[in-house]
């Protein structure tokens, strides 16, 4: 039993990149750039908290918001790919009715369903890959992320998010969408995406979509 949980604790030590890593077929697949421009009548919100497969399931689990999409952004590289995407850090697309969900809280959903002052990382998932930025489209934006990044200070929070203009947004890989769905199982949404997620449900139950199991 003992080696067992030191085997766990290395494993999850190991962090994000080490539990997903693609067959050679498809790490050549090259991520698709995203505008923000939408007729649809839905509006699109982009943020980086760490794994993007956590983010991922956290949002989609929040009344109002139709997907969310995984890939990258922050960085300048062309074209990046999950094996190389330069100094992007994984993000997520969020889709979202703005009649059921505002932007002030995705964001609120944001900073409650992370470790507001790591640095770098979240979780056992470290480097600037997983860095936290929160992405701004309009002033009317960036007034709502500054007044919270505010309050969270007046609070005694080191917030370290970075808050960056939204610039471009590149789809990841398929095989990276949905994954905590499709792989309920999979020994990194166990021992990481689901604790991170059921405390951030403890936080803000009443965002979430009914019958949120976990």
């Amino acid at each position: 039993m003992k080696l067992l949980s030191i085997l766990l604790l290395s494993f999850l030590a190991s962090g994000c990149n080490d539990a997903k890593q693609p067959d050679d077929e498809k790490s050549i697949a090259i991520a698709q750039p995203v505008e923000v421009a939408s007729n649809d009548g839905l509006e699109r919100a982009y943020f980086s908290s760490g794994c993007f497969w956590c983010v991922e399931e956290i949002y989609e689990n929040v009344k109002g918001v139709k997907e969310s999409i995984s890939g990258y952004a922050g960085g300048i590289m062309e074209n990046p790919t999950y094996r190389n995407h330069g100094n992007h850090a994984e993000a997520n697309e969020i889709i979202y009715d703005p009649e059921v969900v505002s932007f002030a809280t995705l964001v609120d959903v944001y900073f409650a369903s992370q470790n507001i002052e790591q640095l770098n990382g979240q979780g056992p998932d470290i480097g600037k890959a997983y860095r936290s930025i929160i992405f701004y489209q309009n002033e009317e934006q960036k007034k709502i992320i500054d007044d919270k990044i505010g309050q969270l200070t007046k609070d005694g929070y080191d917030v370290a998010a970075e808050v960056k203009p939204f610039q471009k947004f590149w789809v990841g890989e398929d095989y990276h969408q949905d994954y905590a769905r499709l792989h309920p199982n999979q020994p990194y949404i166990q021992g990481v995406s689901i604790p991170r997620f059921k405390r951030f449900a403890a936080k803000m139950p009443e965002v979430l979509k009914k019958n949120v199991q976990h």
